[in-house]
């Protein structure tokens, strides 16, 4: 039994091995579940959309596919681009031929003379691409086409998730990582957290604006240190920049959600003093949040400026708003 004296008035306690053992088969049946659910088995070539748009003639530019698919069969001197569509070649490409939510299909006796980049669907090229420069490259991603092809058409679908069986499983599996990552940390630096808890209560406002401010900060950071310095040295200021941003959503998310799950407890749960369960109710309550349609952004965006927020004032003390303690 792990013992973890997070303030003077609670105390936080859970059993490590017991909880372990009850959570991990689980989350690993469910990144199985979704890893079979979404995986994509090698398919023959397929025969092409019929309704792709067909490029004839000679194209001087790059010829460009908005939500639907191309088929040249003609010839395009520059590159050819498909969002969530295919790119269908029967005729020549001189430059590069790229499909975002789609596959690129080179028929035979067809020529690309640039690079390929796949991203979500496959490259069908027959046995032997023929046709192709020999320093050319072939960059492909397969995986989630239906999902990318989807979203390239209809773009505000991204805010109006469907409401499938893997939706409700990616969302358990987040509350079940969350809540495994919060017990972790706060075992690791409870008074840490519980003073980060307590200084969210005090002056959130506060907190808010200083994560504002250091949000734009880092960005203009590394933007500048990208086009100015060298680019070793920009890539390092880039990788700081990450881990800070990496360590701040760690550190305030968890802070967050044990500061709402309080909260919760005290107005609808009284009678239930355990840290865990109302650390839980704080997991459940924001990945719930973040789930709501055109509203996830929003929430996501606020979680990260408040996170950035609170790891910049993790070293300060409780100064800010003692009278608010003293009424409470």
């Amino acid at each position: 039994m792990i013992a973890i004296q997070l303030s003077p008035e609670t105390q936080f306690s859970v059993s490590a091995a017991q909880f372990f053992r009850n959570t991990i088969p689980l989350l690993a049946a469910l990144l199985f579940w979704m890893v079979v659910a979404q995986a994509q088995p090698a398919l023959e070539p397929p025969p092409g959309d019929p309704q792709a748009r067909v490029i004839e003639g000679v194209s001087n530019t790059t010829v460009f596919g908005l939500g639907q698919s191309i088929r040249i069969v003609g010839s395009v001197k520059e590159g050819a681009i498909a969002f969530g569509g295919d790119v269908i070649v029967e005729g020549s490409v001189d430059g590069d031929v790229a499909a975002i939510g789609g596959s690129v299909i080179q028929r035979e006796g067809s020529r690309i003379g640039g690079d390929v980049i796949v991203v979500g669907g496959l490259y069908h090229h027959g046995k032997v691409a023929s046709g192709r420069d020999p320093q050319s490259v072939t960059i492909m991603y397969a995986g989630y086409e239906n999902e990318l092809r989807h979203v390239m058409r209809e773009p505000f679908s991204v805010l109006r998730p469907q409401l499938t069986a893997v939706f409700f499983g990616t969302r358990l599996v987040a509350v079940l990582l969350w809540f495994m990552v919060s017990l972790a940390l706060m075992a690791v630096m409870p008074n840490t957290v519980s003073r980060a808890v307590a200084r969210l209560q005090l002056s959130s406002l506060r907190v808010a604006l200083i994560g504002l401010v250091g949000s734009i900060a880092v960005t203009l950071g590394v933007f500048v240190s990208l086009l100015v310095l060298p680019s070793v040295l920009g890539a390092i200021v880039s990788i700081m920049a990450l881990l800070l941003v990496i360590v701040a959503t760690l550190f305030g998310r968890v802070v967050i959600f044990a500061a709402t799950g309080r909260w919760l407890q005290r107005r609808f749960l009284p009678r239930l003093q355990s840290e865990s369960i109302a650390l839980l109710l704080g997991v459940v309550f924001w990945v719930a949040l973040a789930s709501v349609p055109y509203v996830w952004p929003v929430v996501i965006a606020g979680l990260l400026v408040v996170s950035l927020g609170l790891a910049l004032t993790a070293r300060y003390r409780i100064s800010w708003k003692k009278s608010a303690v003293e009424k409470g």
